[in-house]
This record gives C-alpha cells, structure tokens and sequence, in this order.
C-alpha cells in the first residue's frame, strides 16, 4: 500500500450539479430554477423575514413591553448555601473571590444575599445587596455585613 492508491470510499464524494450546459444535460434550459420570477434572475436576494408581500409574522404580532436598560441584574445567593460553605471549607469571611472559587459567581457579577435557610456561625460577609430578613439572620448569628 502507498499514498497514490489511496481513495475516497465508494459512496462517500458525489460529482457537483452541471448547470445550465444544455438540454442533454437534463438541467439546460431554466437550470432548476424553474420559470421566470424574481428567484430565477441573477442577483436575487430577498429581506430577512419577508414573505412574499403578505404581511410578515414580525408585523402582524402586536409591539409589548420594553427593557429597562439601567436594570440592575445581581446574581442571588441564599444564606443556606453561604452557611453551607462556611461548614466545610472552615472560614470566617466569604467575599467575591471566595464565591467565585466555588463556583457561585463569575468575575463580573453582582451579588445578592439572600435570606433562604439559617446561618449559625459568626461570619463577615461581603456583598453588593443584602435582603433585609438575611441582613437581620447575619447580624443576629453574631456576623457582620459588608457593603460593597
């Protein structure tokens, strides 16, 4: 065996379409585009979304809504996952980084503490926004709240 009898596997390639090469071709003639229309001229592209002159599904659904583009988005993390943590790894401050390490935030969020679950040990917590009944079960563990 060498690299010239090397060859596709049978089935595998398929000879392109030969178009517009005459009657005998059996694709002569129009060349598939059947018969005239603007889809048969050369040049042809039509609009995003345009059905054909009927009114277009963006136009026919009525306008509703709007986005408020000065939202604030936070990513919300309850006091049972934080007490869970605070278990495990044995630590007394949970900040962003120590957040992102595990996995419940990403660089560039806002953090949201919120007041699901119980917190039993003295932890100083560093977030963007805090829920009043978490700041309230923070404080009351004997923990501290710091605002970002």
């Amino acid at each position: 065996m060498n690299l010239s009898l090397l060859q596709p596997a049978p089935g595998s390639v398929k000879d392109r379409k030969r178009i517009g090469r005459g009657t005998g071709s059996g694709r002569g003639g129009t060349s598939t585009r059947g018969h005239k229309g603007a889809k048969s001229r050369s040049g042809y592209s039509s609009k995003l979304g345009f059905e054909g002159g009927q009114m277009p599904l963006q136009r026919r659904v009525p306008k509703f809504g709007f986005k408020n583009f000065n939202r604030l988005e936070f990513a919300p993390i309850n006091l049972d996952v934080i007490s869970a943590l605070v278990v495990n790894q044995n630590t007394t401050i949970v900040d962003l980084v120590f957040l992102q390490s595990h996995g419940l935030v990403s660089k560039n969020d806002k953090v949201k503490i919120l007041g699901r679950g119980e917190i039993n040990s003295a932890v100083e917590i560093h977030a963007h926004a805090f829920s009043k009944s978490a700041s309230e079960l923070i404080e009351k563990a004997g923990g501290k709240i710091v605002l970002i």
